[in-house]
């Protein structure tokens, strides 16, 4: 069963991009937007992966990042963000392919 969460756009002067999710007990939760990616040609949907903000590293120093599909409206405005199936496997595999790039990349850049 999938849940929709609404969600807001907030714009901070540093210009990284921030989320503001609702869950289902309407508890707000703000996240950094880590990666958009574009699936619309394999499966007629974005993704965006998320960082809670005030997230907590767990035992192994790792934070806990969250994957959604995005639906932008029709009119071009915000969508809906929709957790992806845990049977999605080839929507995963993109995910993964391109998140394992995007952290190259950061490696590189350290």
């Amino acid at each position: 069963m999938a849940h929709t969460h609404d969600h807001e756009h907030e714009h901070h002067e540093d210009e990284e991009r921030y989320i503001t999710l609702i869950d289902d007990d309407g508890s707000e939760s703000l996240f950094e937007i880590l990666l958009t990616i574009d699936g619309q040609e394999e499966f007629g949907k974005n993704y965006v992966l998320v960082m809670p903000v005030d997230g907590q590293e767990d035992e192994n120093g790792e934070v806990e990042i969250q994957a959604y599909s995005f639906t932008q409206n029709e009119d071009g405005s915000e969508g809906d963000l929709t957790p992806i199936p845990e049977d999605a496997d080839e929507e995963w595999d993109l995910i993964e392919e391109v998140f394992d790039n995007f952290m190259d990349q950061q490696e590189e850049e350290l």
